[in-house]
Formats: structure tokens, sequence, C-alpha cells
């Protein structure tokens, strides 16, 4: 069929599709100043077209003078474009290049944020290994020590929680492994572990109730009798506790000499 016989508006779309066929592929070598390389790589990263954004941004950290405010903007975008292609490993050593080079620049802040999420997002499940849980966490904390007052500031805290709740899931779990494999020895040394290491977390509760279980199946009375009685200072009110410890002894009254 001749294209002189579509409709009107078909035609166009068509022309459309052959302009865009036939334009040409993204080339650094087009842009002859870092101001017009700078403004395709926005085009492709707006465009999301994130390889050809992250392909600009690398040759302008690269290019760009160590005092020009671009720098630390290509810096970000780069780690950002790499963080939308799910490449999170890039992304975060990306966001702590800005950091590290630019510690004084408004996106510092958020750039330390960026990067502890993303390690964040490489830690998929508490069970798993904790090395990204454990490097966001110190990420977390130290934008917390190096930006205190930033507005930021709150959402790595919850990403501090947020962190040491999964870490005190792992070790609660594996003392939950333990006690189904029967070794109760074992067991106790990771639930004392939450309870110390993340004494401020739903699974410190957690691991005290389940102590009291192990000591009693071992015949630790004492043992199991003054975590009870942490327990019941701690939670007075849960139900969980009562059910396991008991309401508290009466309190003894001193006879009268």
């Amino acid at each position: 069929m001749l294209l002189s016989r579509w409709p009107y508006r078909i035609r166009g779309i068509v022309a459309l599709l052959a302009l865009g066929a036939c334009s040409p592929a993204f080339k650094l070598s087009k842009f002859t100043t870092n101001d017009a390389l700078y403004a395709a790589a926005m085009r492709e990263f707006n465009a999301r077209h994130w390889d050809n954004a992250i392909q600009a941004f690398e040759r302008l950290t690269l290019d760009l003078p160590a005092r020009d405010t671009l720098l630390p903007r290509s810096y970000w975008y780069l780690a950002t474009a790499h963080a939308r292609k799910d490449e999170h490993l890039l992304a975060a050593q990306g966001y702590a290049r800005l950091n590290q080079t630019f510690p004084d620049d408004s996106l510092a802040d958020d750039a330390m944020l960026a990067e502890g999420n993303e390690y964040a997002k490489m830690w998929r499940k508490p069970e798993l290994d904790s090395q990204y849980g454990l490097t966001a966490l110190a990420t977390y904390r130290s934008m917390l020590e190096l930006y205190p007052d930033s507005p930021l500031a709150p959402t790595a805290k919850q990403g501090v929680d947020r962190m040491l709740e999964w870490l005190a899931t792992k070790d609660y779990e594996t003392g939950l492994h333990y006690v189904r494999r029967k070794a109760p020895d074992s067991a106790i040394l990771y639930f004392k572990d939450v309870i110390k290491n993340y004494p401020e977390t739903a699974r410190a509760r957690d691991a005290y109730l389940r102590l009291v279980e192990v000591y009693r199946s071992i015949n630790y009375r004492d043992d199991a009798r003054d975590a009870c009685t942490t327990l019941r200072q701690k939670f007075p009110s849960d139900r969980e506790v009562l059910s396991v410890c008991g309401p508290p002894p009466p309190a003894t009254v001193a006879r009268p000499t």
C-alpha cells in the first residue's frame, strides 16, 4: 500500500517512527564542551535512557574541573542512573564518591542517605549474609554524626532502626534454629546476643521469652525466674509475658520485731 493512501494521522506517526529509527546513536564525541555534554546527559536521564546517561555523566566526572559546580551534580545523577537500573552496588559507590569528594556540598547528606539505602536494598532477607546490612547501618550512623541538623536525619534514624531490627531478627532466628536442633546452649548464646546487642528492638522481648522456655527445658529454674523478673519489669502489661511467666509473685511484708 502506498503511503499517500494512508490516513493523515497514520502517515504522521509512521513519519515520526521513521525519523526516530534514523536518528543517530548517542555519541559522546558529538558534544565538544562540558556544558553541552551535561545538557545532553540530563536529556538522556530525563528520558530514562539510563545507559546513555551513565556514559555521559561518567565522562563528566572525569573531565570536569575539581571546582566546577556541575561535578557533584554529575556524581549524583551518575549514581542515581545506576540506582534506576537496580545496580545498587555501583549506585552506592557513586553516592559515596560525591560525599567523600564534596562533604560540604548541599547534596552531601542526600548522597550519604542514598548510599545507605542502596546498601540496605542489597540485604534482601534477614537470614541472608548481613554484610551489606552492616554497611548500611554504618553509613546511616555516619550520616547522623556528620549531618545531625540535616532535614534527612529522621529518615536516616529510621534506616538505623530498620537495620538493627533485621540484625536482631537474624540472631533471633539463628537461636530458633538451634532450639529446633535441640542445641540449647547455642540457642541461649544467640538469644543473649539479641538482648545484649539490640536491646531496643522488638526482638529483644522475643529473645527473653524464648530464653525462659529454653531455661525451663533444661531445668535452669533460677535463670528462667530471673529472665521472667526482667520481662515483667520491662513489659508489665504484655499478655504473652504474663502467659509465659505468670503474674509477679506477691510482695512479702516484713514482720515487726
